[in-house]
C-alpha cells in the first residue's frame, strides 16, 4: 500500500514528464484505478486528455509482476502494428519506475465471465474479430533478444503454480501434469505471444478491438499457448458456478477457423488445450489459496472450487483422447 507521500511524490514525477506535452494545462492528481494484479495503476489528466500511469510499488524494483518497464518496452514495439495497443508517452526508469500510456476509451468484457447487458450478437462479432487480432500478433515481430519459452517451459512455469496450490484445492492435477509432460509436443516456430489473450484484456469500441491490454505476461513462444487459452473461454460451461450463457458466441471450432483464415490447424491443439485448462486451474488456485490465508481476502473466490475441479477434468479428458488417437 502507497503512503500519500509517495503517491504524492509520484504524482510530482509524472507532472514533470507529462508537462513538456502540456505546457498550458498542467497534469492533475493522481487517481487510482481499480483491477490489475501487476504494479501500481492510476489515471491523470492534463486539461481534457486522460492518461494511465503503471507504476512500481514504492520500496519495489521492476521484475516479475511490477516489471512494468516491460510492459511499456512491448506496447511501444507493438506501435504502429497490425496489433492495436495503447501508445505509450512517458517512461521513467527512476526507481520506482513508472511509465505513462494514453487512455484508451472502450469496454474490456469478458462475455461468458463478466456481469454485463452488452448484446450477444456484438459479443459473438467482436470475438470473431480478436481472431484476427491474434493472427495479426503471432505475425508481428517483437522486442529483440528476447529467449522463447517452448512448450516444456511453459508446462514447469504452469506446474510450479499448481504444486504450490494445496492437493486438496486441485483434485487430480498431479495425473495430469504427468500426462501433460509425458506427451510434450515439438515446439513450432516462436512468436510474440500475450499469454493471457482474451475479450477480457481488450478494450472494444462498438464491434472492433481499440486495444490490447494487460501485456503483463508476454512472451516469445508457442503460438498455440495463446491460441488454446482464446478458445477456452467461447463456452460458459468450462466455468462451473461461474460462467454465464451466451446465445450466439464463437464455439471453439468457429473461432479456430476464424484464427487460422484458411491455414491448416496446427498440430498437438488438444495437448494445449488441456496445458490452457491446466495454467487455469493453477492460476485459480493460487488466488483462492491467498484468500484462505488472509494475503488477498476475496470471499468471491470461494466460487472458484467446481471450476478448478471442472479444468483438471476435462485436461484429463483431452489428454486421454489424445492417447487413444495416437495408438496404432
Amino acid at each position: 500500500m502507497s503512503t500519500t507521500t509517495e503517491v504524492a511524490e509520484l504524482a510530482r514525477r509524472v507532472r514533470a514528464r507529462l508537462v513538456a506535452r502540456h505546457p498550458h494545462e498542467p497534469p492533475g492528481d493522481l487517481r487510482t484505478l481499480p483491477g490489475g494484479h501487476s504494479g501500481l495503476t492510476y489515471s491523470v489528466t492534463a486539461g481534457e486528455v486522460p492518461y494511465v500511469v503503471k507504476a512500481v510499488p514504492p520500496g519495489q524494483r521492476a521484475v516479475g509482476r511490477n516489471d512494468v518497464l516491460r510492459q511499456a518496452r512491448i506496447l511501444r514495439a507493438l506501435a504502429g502494428s497490425p496489433v492495436p495497443v495503447p501508445a505509450v508517452v512517458a517512461v521513467d526508469e527512476t526507481e520506482p519506475a513508472w511509465f505513462a500510456m494514453e487512455f484508451v476509451d472502450g469496454e474490456a468484457v469478458e462475455p461468458v465471465l463478466d456481469e454485463h447487458r452488452l448484446d450477444p450478437g456484438l459479443c459473438r462479432t467482436r470475438m470473431l474479430a480478436l481472431a484476427g487480432v491474434l493472427r495479426d500478433l503471432h505475425g508481428t515481430a517483437g522486442p529483440e533478444a528476447a529467449e522463447p519459452l517452448d512448450p516444456a517451459a511453459e508446462l514447469e512455469r504452469w506446474s510450479r503454480t499448481m504444486r504450490a496450490v494445496p492437493d486438496g484445492l486441485r483434485p487430480g492435477s498431479e495425473e495430469v501434469l504427468g500426462a501433460l509432460a509425458a506427451g510434450i509436443p515439438d515446439s513450432t516456430a516462436p512468436t510474440l505471444t500475450h499469454g493471457d489473450f482474451r475479450l477480457g484484456n481488450v478494450l472494444c469500441r462498438g464491434e472492433r478491438p481499440a486495444a490490447v491490454v494487460d501485456w503483463e505476461i508476454w512472451e516469445y513462444g508457442d503460438p498455440r499457448i495463446d491460441l488454446a487459452w482464446f478458445l477456452l473461454f467461447t463456452d460458459h460451461r468450462n466455468f462451473p458456478r461461474l460462467g454465464r450463457a451466451v446465445p450466439g458466441l464463437p464455439t471453439e471450432e468457429e473461432l479456430l477457423t476464424a484464427y487460422l483464415d484458411g491455414r491448416p490447424e496446427p498440430p498437438d491443439l488438444d495437448w494445449f488445450r488441456a496445458l490452457a485448462r491446466t495454467k487455469m486451474a493453477a492460476i485459480m488456485g493460487h488466488n483462492l489459496r491467498r484468500h484462505r490465508e488472509g494475503k488477498h481476502h476475496d470471499p468471491d473466490q470461494e466460487r472458484l472450487p467446481p471450476t478448478i475441479a471442472a479444468m483438471i477434468r476435462t485436461a484429463a479428458d483431452l489428454l486421454a483422447a489424445t492417447r487413444r488417437t495416437r495408438r496404432p
